[in-house]
Parts: C-alpha cells; structure tokens; sequence
C-alpha cells in the first residue's frame, strides 16, 4: 500500500491521483486519511479541484492524442502498476504544472490570495463543509462553546451573540494554521455557513476589513487587540460584510 510522504513531489502527484479518481480503493483511502491528516496536502488537494473546475470551465474539451499515454509513460520513466498513479493522473499532474507555470492560469488565479493564512483558513472551511458536521462542539450558546477551547488552544476565542442581526452561532472548532491550532467559530444564516477564524498575536491584518476572493468563496479579514480574524463563507460579499460588522460592533443584549 501505498505511504505518502507530504515533503516530496511523490505524495503530491498522489493526491493529484487521488483527485483524479486514479487509485486503487486501498490506496486511495490511505492518501485520503492523508490528506485528512496533513494541512499541506489538503491544501494542495483543494487547489487542483480549484485549478481542475477552473479547466472544465474555460477551456474546450479535447480528445486525447494517440500515443500519449507511451510518450506520457517514457517521459516520466513509469509502468502502469496497480499501486501506482495511472498514465492519465501523471498526464493531468504534468497539464496542471505546465499551466499552474504558465500565464495561462491569470484566468484561475486572478482573485486568489497569495497569503498563506488566508489560504489555510479556506482549506479550513473546505474541510468543514464535507466533514458530517462542520464543527467539533456544537452549540449556540456562547458560554458552552468558549469554554470548550480551554486546554486545546492557548487562547479561547471572542463568542459573540449575533443572533439579533440574524447570525446564529452554530458551534467551534480548532482548525490549523501554520502548524498551530486556532480557534474557529460557525455562525449560520440561511443555509450559509460562516467560519471565523481568530489567529492571535497576528499583526499582518488591517484594522479596516478587507475583502478577498479564494476557490469561489469570499473571506473578510481584519484585526482587533492583537488578534487576526478571517470570516469565510459563500455569502455574497454584501452579507458577510454585515456579518463582519456585526461581530466587530456587536448589538446590546436585551
């Protein structure tokens, strides 16, 4: 079976296989706990669906040229195994390098962040939305779900009831940020769902809100007494901004 390793090109061109629907089911378990396990490689797993839907999109289909798969085999210097990524996920792997490299991706890329932290709070958010439920402590009550990041995190995070302006707190989590845990609270409006990440001692976000677009999703990031917050979700950028004013003005209690 298959051991991926998430500091070489090997373990990315499995992912890539993986994404592809190339593996094996052993093998493709074993890169999916992977995966579910490392920030890094779901990073790099969410970037090339991102990259991959982008395709679909923009560009025609083509049929595959004869010979391909031999010229694909000889260049990369391997044999279709049963434990290895086929020809096609290599071709795929390949494709995506070459545009990932190329000004071709100004079209996928144009609107996406370059920050690191930003990118990892979206993997966070990502990894909520298929997970069976988006948080570790489910809760809309503020006082259950501050004290449950007690001994996890350094820091429990700022609950704030926004229930009036119509954001109910769904629960917490911790997600991983720079190979640290943070805090991260859901907040729901409609069938939307909210991740507000808080990463202290983080000086690199404006005190004023900023808005960014990632993997079609929008992010609203600011800073407040030392601490970085980033709300994700597919909220039109109108709502999250009210959400995000809400949380930083929040309205008196009844």
């Amino acid at each position: 079976m298959i051991s991926p390793s998430p500091d070489d090109n090997r373990s990315r061109l499995l992912v890539h296989a993986y994404v592809d629907g190339e593996l094996d089911p052993v093998n493709a378990i074993a890169v999916e706990q992977q995966i579910a396990a490392d920030p890094a490689l779901a990073a790099e797993a969410a970037r090339v669906q991102a990259l991959r839907q982008a395709l679909r999109e923009k560009l025609p289909a083509m049929d595959v040229p004869a010979g391909l798969e031999a010229r694909v085999q000889s260049a990369v210097g391997i044999a279709r195994t049963s434990s290895a990524p086929s020809w096609r996920a290599m071709a795929a792997s390949i494709i995506l390098a070459i545009v990932a490299s190329s000004g071709a991706t100004w079209f996928v890329a144009r609107t996406a962040a370059t920050d690191e932290v930003i990118e990892a709070v979206v993997g966070g958010h990502l990894r909520a939305l298929i997970a069976p439920q988006p948080t570790d402590v489910a809760s809309s009550e503020g006082h259950t779900v501050k004290p449950w990041f007690n001994g996890r995190i350094p820091q429990a995070p700022q609950v704030v009831d926004l229930s009036q302006a119509g954001f109910k707190l769904v629960g917490g989590r911790v997600d991983v940020v720079g190979r640290a845990g943070v805090p991260t609270l859901v907040y729901q409006i409609r069938q939307h769902l909210i991740s507000l990440t808080a990463i202290p001692d983080s000086a690199r976000a404006s005190a004023n809100p900023t808005v960014t677009a990632v993997r079609g999703y929008n992010v609203i990031r600011w800073s407040a007494d030392d601490v970085s917050y980033l709300a994700v979700s597919d909220l039109n950028v109108a709502d999250l901004t009210k959400f995000a004013l809400a949380f930083r003005e929040p309205p008196p209690s009844r």
